[in-house]
């Protein structure tokens, strides 16, 4: 039986299931059993025990508790784990992500542990080092592990995040009541949890920070989409004030640093408003627990000392289950566990639905009134006609729009014009219509990029004075191929200052957004434009 484990990339919690981050939880319960019995005949079913197996941890951003788990992780395993020395490696010299790491894919390793102040890098990799892995005849196509990339992500925390509510949650996954506390804006550790704790069935979320650390709206919405009961709060006295109280709070350090000049002037109103104190103990529900994913800042900690020796404390447990979880992770991906596996798996599959539909046009005279689009005051007898474009937006918008339709479809170089009229049906509503005389010839490829620029729109095809073919444009699934295309977000990898030369790719999200490929930032089809 294939291990459908094997040589798998986590790039993004949603890189496993909800049925496979279950099992993973469940070997994580067996072997943080086995190790408290040392019970060796079942850590050994876990034991990758293979010197020949390469990890390589490349941290390009500090971190502790992240690499020394990983690290430990691999001791357990009895592998080989090396440290790329990023302060001298060649990524100081010009060289690309993919280069570096093809390179070291090259060399047998395995598996590679990132993190980056990049976004996304983990998924690009994935996709470039495999295909590298293909042109070369490697044995083993080589997996990579986000362990954090700049606010996107960090699934691994989230996946020991996750055990830990289990075990604190009796192992029942019917509901989980969280309120999430500190800096959401910056917290990447947080931004996970908008899909991974789609683990349990009811989720009800409270947000408690001021606007200025706010989860950002991307993942708010995402928490909305997948069904979570979502609340926003200022403050943890504003919280404390009402009465449904979440038994679990999880906090986090706010990144102040980051915010300039005016919000330090702030630091101390807006580390109030997410500090816990003593008076707050008597509101919290009995059996409630705290999470951090630590470190606690030193001198303003949101959880402070005093409640370290109380049974609120659930941090500490938390981060020793770190390890845990991922010796597990580590050896689902060598393929030592995981064959028996039989829930959900996750679908690679596409979204191939028809975003180009032909339409009948039964040879329409293109000077009839209701198709009257003229150049001057003749009507056009051989063009195209761009129409309905940005239906309900106000004029301005269709205006800068229609540019950007011009530029992206490369109309901008003969006559012809652009228009703004109003609906027959309703005069507050308008749109925006294109038309150009000549006999301009549109492949697959150009349909492609109208539909990906001017979804909703129809396109008349005129020829000696009759509408010889028209087409209606729907989102595409997936916008991808054009040169001109990208995600707006300076921190991803795919942005041109980057120079990485990755390709910009969308996925269209369930309110038809376009999310970033690789570091989930959602866009409307309007803005992934350069």
């Amino acid at each position: 039986m294939d291990n459908i484990f094997t040589g798998r990339s986590l790039a993004v919690i949603d890189d496993l299931t909800i049925a496979e981050r279950r099992y993973l939880f469940e070997q994580t319960k067996i072997l943080k059993t086995a190790l408290a019995e040392n019970d060796q005949k079942t850590l050994d079913r876990f034991r990758i025990n293979d010197p020949d197996f390469g990890m390589y941890e490349v941290f390009l951003e500090d971190s502790t508790r992240t690499r020394e788990s990983f690290r430990n992780a691999a001791k357990f395993h009895r592998a080989k784990v090396s440290d790329l020395a990023t302060d001298s490696s060649s990524f100081n010299k010009g060289e690309s992500y993919a280069d570096t790491f093809n390179t070291l894919a090259g060399y047998h390793n395995s598996v590679f542990i990132i993190r980056s102040k990049l976004e996304g890098v983990c998924r690009w990799l994935e996709d470039e080092a495999g295909a590298f892995a293909g042109r070369n005849n490697l044995s083993r196509r080589p997996s990579f592990i986000n362990a954090g990339d700049g606010k996107h992500e960090h699934p691994t925390q989230e996946l020991l995040d996750g055990f830990t509510f289990l075990e604190d949650n009796n192992w029942e996954t019917s509901s989980i009541h969280l309120a999430l506390v500190g800096d959401l804006y910056h917290g990447r550790t947080v931004h996970s949890k908008a899909d991974g704790l789609r683990i349990f069935d009811r989720v009800r979320i409270d947000l408690i920070a001021p606007p200025e650390l706010a989860m950002p709206e991307t993942y708010r919405m995402k928490m909305v989409e997948n069904g979570f009961e979502v609340r926003l709060f200022d403050s943890i006295d504003e919280y404390l004030a009402q009465q449904d109280v979440a038994d679990k709070w999880y906090f986090t350090r706010p990144q102040l640093e980051r915010m300039g000049e005016q919000i330090l002037k702030r630091q101390d109103e807006l580390r109030a408003k997410v500090t816990f104190r003593k008076e707050f103990m008597k509101y919290l529900p009995k059996g409630s627990k705290f999470y951090h994913p630590l470190p606690r800042h030193r001198v303003h900690p949101t959880i402070p000392t005093f409640l370290d020796d109380t049974p609120l404390n659930g941090w500490e447990r938390q981060s020793i289950n770190g390890m845990y979880v991922r010796i597990v992770l580590l050896a689902l991906i060598a393929g030592k566990i995981g064959a028996e596996f039989a829930g959900e798996a996750q679908k690679k599959g596409r979204n191939d639905e028809e975003y180009i539909l032909q339409v009948e046009s039964n040879g329409t005279s293109a000077d009839k009134k209701e198709d009257a689009y003229s150049e001057g005051v003749r009507p056009i007898r051989n063009g195209l006609v761009i129409d309905h474009i940005c239906r309900g937006d106000d004029p301005a918008t269709i205006r800068r729009h229609m540019a950007l339709i011009i530029k992206v479809m490369g109309l901008d170089d003969g006559k012809g014009g652009e228009w703004i009229s109003t609906s027959k049906k309703d005069s507050g509503q308008f749109k925006g219509l294109v038309f150009r005389p000549g006999t301009r010839e549109l492949d697959r490829k150009d349909l492609k990029r109208l539909a990906a620029v001017a979804a909703g729109c129809t396109l008349n095809i005129i020829r000696d004075g009759s509408v010889v073919a028209k087409y209606r444009t729907h989102l595409p699934p997936r916008i991808y191929n054009f040169d001109d295309l990208a995600c707006n977000n300076e921190a991803c990898i795919s942005h041109p200052s980057h120079a990485e030369g990755v390709p910009a790719r969308f996925e269209r999200t369930r309110d038809n957004r376009y999310a970033c490929a690789y570091c989930g930032t959602v866009h409307t089809f309007k803005e992934i434009w350069k």
